[in-house]
C-alpha cells in the first residue's frame, strides 16, 4: 500500500497547484491573458485578449454612476457626459499593453472628437506621481479619474472584469454600456465600436438622448 506524505515538502506540492488552478482560472475570465503583478504580490490583474463585444441597443444596460478625482485635481464624473459617446479607458503606468495601446486612443479620440465623442481615463492601482508622469510623457489631453482602490473597475463588475487591465468600455448617448474591450485594442477595433454609437444620434430614433 502506498502512502501520501503528509509533510512540508507534499504541502509546498500541493500549495503551488492550488496557486496555478487559480491563476488558471483567472486568465479564463479575462479572455485568456496572461496574469500579471502590479508590484505588489497580493495584487495580480489580468491581460485580457483584445475580445471585444458591442451590445444592441435593446441589450444595453445603464452604467453606474461613477465620479471622482482626476489626476489634475478636478471633479468629473460619468453624467458630465450624457448626451455623448463616451470611451472610458481603465490603465496604469506599470502596465506594458496599456503603454502600447495609448497611441491609439490618442489617434481614435482626435479623430471623432468633434463628433461627440470624449474620453476619460481611469487611472488604477498606481502611484500617482507615476501615473501623471505617464500621462504626460503620452500627451494625454483627455482627463484620467485617480482611482488607486480600483472602485471603477468593481462598478463595472459585471461587464469587464475588475482585474483586467487595460480594458476599455464604451458608454452611449443615454448613458449606456453600447461596447467593451477586454485586453489592449487596436486602432480598427476601436474605431469599429465607437462608429455606429457615434451614428446613432443622427438615426431617428437616437436623437432622444442628445443633450
Amino acid at each position: 500500500m502506498s502512502v501520501v506524505g503528509t509533510g512540508p515538502r507534499r504541502r509546498r506540492v500541493l500549495a503551488g497547484a492550488a496557486v496555478a488552478a487559480a491563476l488558471a482560472f483567472l486568465a479564463g475570465c479575462a479572455g485568456g491573458g496572461e496574469a500579471r503583478t502590479s508590484g505588489d504580490e497580493d495584487e495580480r490583474f489580468i491581460e485580457g485578449d483584445g475580445s471585444s463585444t458591442a451590445f444592441a441597443p435593446e441589450e444595453r444596460e445603464p452604467a453606474p454612476e461613477v465620479s471622482g478625482e482626476t489626476l489634475a485635481g478636478d471633479e468629473v464624473s460619468l453624467d458630465d457626459h450624457h448626451g455623448e459617446v463616451l470611451v472610458l479607458n481603465v490603465w496604469a503606468s506599470w502596465c506594458g499593453p496599456c503603454r502600447e495601446e495609448m497611441p491609439v486612443l490618442t489617434e481614435v479620440h482626435d479623430e471623432f472628437s468633434d463628433d461627440g465623442l470624449a474620453f476619460l481615463g481611469v487611472n488604477i492601482k498606481d502611484d500617482r506621481t507615476a501615473a501623471e508622469a505617464f500621462a504626460n510623457n503620452y500627451g494625454l489631453d483627455y482627463p484620467s479619474l485617480y482611482d488607486q482602490p480600483g472602485e471603477v473597475p468593481q462598478a463595472f463588475r459585471d461587464t469587464v472584469p475588475p482585474k483586467a487591465i487595460p480594458s476599455t468600455l464604451v458608454i452611449d448617448r443615454q448613458g449606456r454600456i453600447a461596447a467593451r474591450v477586454i485586453g489592449p485594442t487596436t486602432y480598427n477595433q476601436l474605431r469599429g465600436l465607437v462608429e455606429p454609437v457615434l451614428d446613432e444620434g443622427t438615426a431617428n430614433n437616437g436623437g432622444a438622448g442628445q443633450a
